[in-house]
């Protein structure tokens, strides 16, 4: 098959849209010949793979649309897929007349029949590609990415993601770590396994096997020859059991770093968002694993102003950061998104003012802990995966518990584990020099 067709594929928001992003070209160069370029104006196709979880998602996709529909050389076609796509649907096209597909986010595994069919719409959020093989994506060849799940069963009151992706249903085990022995053929030294709630994994397949744990696929996965590191995303803190927990701890293979989105430390208000846990649960499953771990860092996403948040509410926030020392947060303040329970709760939203001063507030105290823990670790010698070149001499890779750090070197250690003395520290990231 020939390979002079282009395809520009533009990736919004979150970790699984990149995965799927990297299926979508994948699928489309086995299938179609596509080849991937970076330049709109080459392209015969140009995706964007939305996200619904971002602001305003809706007017920004259409802007989005008609800026590349102004680029693109004549003949050139638009789609366009994930989860603004599930929940627009038609809409899109009978609003932008020129985008000749669209294809949701639980129906990636259509793209080489849509491509060529003017006019498709693919959006069913009960489809089930959970037993697909997908094409392998060449992406970065150290670290590969694996979806071990699609769709979300929570009901959290302000995401729109379950009425996008669906139900969830995990992929097969065996499917998983086949493809996780692929990647490492291809040179992956790590794997980033990705779900919407990654330990509820095993409750439901699609061919009714027996149920499966999400501990047990890091055993499994972890057995696989030449495997160094394992990370992934997103745990829910519902679902830290004590096996969890000790499996996390005790598998050498398991990056010690993990992402427990708190979104609130008020219980009254996770109760509001049905997150499903308190504070005080949150507050056990943290310490359990720090008194395991060490050199734990945790990092976390979390909400202010959500409607009804009173100060009291918020101050049980900045407590859980006190406690917890965060090593990374991702701060939002609430707004409302189309399609969410919380948008019953108008007659409850914060102020304006009271919710930015509150993130303010929260930035500013995360702030101070960065100062206090980041120096903490000049002097000490940190083991780094190389992953990328920058351009001042310098290479860049990620600890085992995945902290940034930056070092003069060359092309040559692309790849490789070195030994680095922490020279530097910064709020976000380390600075050193080699010693092996």
């Amino acid at each position: 098959m020939s390979s002079n067709k282009k395809l520009f594929i533009q990736t919004l928001g979150c970790q699984m849209n990149d995965t799927d992003s990297q299926h979508i070209q994948a699928e489309l160069e086995k299938h179609k010949g596509y080849t991937a370029t970076d330049k709109i104006e080459d392209a015969d196709l140009i995706i964007i793979n939305t996200c619904s979880v971002r602001e305003k998602p809706v007017q920004k996709l259409f802007s989005e649309i008609g800026q590349f529909n102004k680029k693109k050389k004549e003949g050139a076609k638009i789609g366009v897929c994930g989860c603004t796509a599930s929940h627009l649907g038609h809409d899109i096209i009978k609003r932008a007349p020129y985008v000749d597909f669209v294809v949701g986010a639980r129906n990636i595994s259509k793209i080489k029949d849509v491509v060529d069919v003017k006019g498709s719409v693919e959006v069913s959020i009960d489809n089930d590609e959970s037993t697909y093989e997908f094409s392998t994506a060449k992406t970065n060849q150290y670290r590969a990415s694996v979806n071990i799940s699609v769709g979300c069963d929570k009901k959290c009151t302000y995401c729109i993601v379950p009425s996008t992706r669906g139900e969830e249903i995990s992929i097969p085990p065996e499917m998983i770590v086949e493809q996780v022995r692929k990647s490492v053929a291809l040179g992956a030294v790590e794997v980033m396994l990705l779900g919407q709630n990654v330990n509820s994994y095993g409750r439901r397949f699609s061919d009714n096997r027996e149920k499966y744990t999400f501990t047990k696929l890091l055993q499994d996965v972890s057995k696989v020859e030449g495997l160094k590191r394992i990370r992934f995303s997103s745990p829910h803190p519902l679902h830290m059991d004590d096996d969890f927990i000790e499996e996390f701890a005790r598998n050498e293979k398991i990056s010690k770093c993990i992402h427990m989105p708190l979104q609130s430390g008020s219980t009254e208000i996770l109760k509001a968002m049905k997150r499903g846990y308190t504070k005080e649960w949150f507050l056990n499953r943290a310490s359990k694993m720090r008194e395991l771990i060490p050199n734990l860092r945790i990092t976390t996403d979390i909400i202010v102003a959500f409607p009804g948040e009173t100060q009291k509410d918020f101050e049980d926030t900045l407590d859980v950061v006190n406690q917890v020392k965060f090593d990374q947060i991702f701060n939002f303040k609430y707004s409302p998104r189309p399609g969410t329970e919380a948008l019953n709760l108008a007659d409850k939203e914060i102020p304006d003012e009271i919710g930015s001063a509150r993130l303010i507030e929260l930035i500013e105290l995360h702030k101070r802990h960065l100062e206090d823990t980041m120096p903490t670790y000049v002097g000490k010698t940190l083991n780094v995966l190389v992953e990328s070149l920058k351009p001042n001499g310098e290479v860049c890779g990620f600890t085992d518990s995945y902290l940034q750090v930056f070092t003069k070197g060359s092309d040559e250690l692309l790849g490789k584990f070195v030994d680095v003395k922490i020279t530097e520290a910064t709020r976000t990231s380390l600075k050193g020099e080699i010693i092996s």
